[in-house]
């Protein structure tokens, strides 16, 4: 009865053994015998190699102790776990086969692959330098991406089609857009033979708009030349009429000077009518 007890309790022990160590697996993992004995060639992840060679491989290798761990299959002592300080963050717990796994704050980045050191987490435009902080990109260089290397700027597109819109600056390079394509001509669509209306409709067009302004041409002509017709008529003298013009006596000079012109005029066409009577006489008396 007491053996069974005793071997109940052994059990008990062992579960929580394992339990606690989750899916480690305990003792050798690969051996090759030698005489009565095996030798162990690899532990099982987690365990530390206890010794070479023995008659059972689960005794050959033992896990590592809470706080401890090892990565090799055949170290002979575990490591203590790292402890997450400073700029450090605790990320993942520490297991027998895994170290502890840490993480930056917010702003920095790990500065290896086991993040056992943080640095300053570079912008755009900007790439990490050895001093585990920040420079600008030198001048023609470029970066896009967070804490990436500076870059060279690109000179001309790699494309002959393209062109260059935009020359780049620290955190983009150039951009490259397409040659706008060649303006088009209009395309002129062949008239068919039965396209009447298009080919008439323009023509009626303009034969109504000629014959309005042959129309109104003409007219403007003829009231132009009725208009100077009747400015000529106006300015046409009336012509004299060979009636003497008896005036009424007046005291003006002038009046009495075309007057007195008038009277000796008379007088002077009566005395030559008298002459030529007289001239005439003497003829006549010879005739008679």
């Amino acid at each position: 009865m007491a053996v069974i007890f005793w071997m109940m309790g052994l059990a008990l022990l062992a579960q929580g053994f394992l339990c606690c160590l989750g899916d480690i697996e305990v003792g050798c993992k690969k051996w090759h015998p030698v005489n009565n004995d095996v030798y162990c060639d690899e532990c099982h992840p987690g365990n530390r190699l206890v010794k070479d060679l023995g008659p059972n491989p689960q005794k050959l290798c033992t896990p590592c102790e809470n706080g401890t761990y090892t990565l090799g299959t055949r170290a002979r002592e575990c490591h203590l776990c790292t402890q997450c300080v400073g700029a450090l963050e605790h990320h993942n717990n520490c297991t027998p086969k895994s170290d502890t796994q840490c993480k930056c704050k917010k702003g920095l980045r790990c500065g290896d692959n086991q993040c056992s050191f943080c640095v300053d987490e570079c912008a755009k435009g900007y790439e990490p330098n050895r001093l585990r902080s920040c420079t600008p990109c030198p001048k023609g260089t470029f970066n896009d991406q967070i804490h990436g290397k500076c870059k060279p700027l690109r000179t001309r597109c790699l494309d002959p089609n393209h062109i260059m819109s935009f020359k780049g600056n620290a955190t983009s390079d150039i951009i490259c857009e397409p040659l706008p394509p060649p303006p088009t001509l209009p395309v002129t669509r062949p008239v068919k033979p039965g396209d009447k209306t298009e080919q008439t409709w323009p023509m009626a067009l303009f034969v109504i708009i000629g014959a309005f302004m042959m129309c109104l041409i003409i007219v403007i002509v003829l009231v132009s030349v009725q208009i100077h017709h009747k400015g000529k008529k106006e300015k046409t003298p009336r012509t004299l009429s060979t009636t003497p013009i008896i005036r009424t006596p007046t005291d003006d000079p002038r009046t009495l000077i075309a007057i007195e012109c008038s009277f000796h005029e008379a007088q002077q066409e009566r005395g030559d009518s008298t002459e030529s009577l007289i001239s005439k006489d003497p003829l006549e008396q010879e005739t008679v």
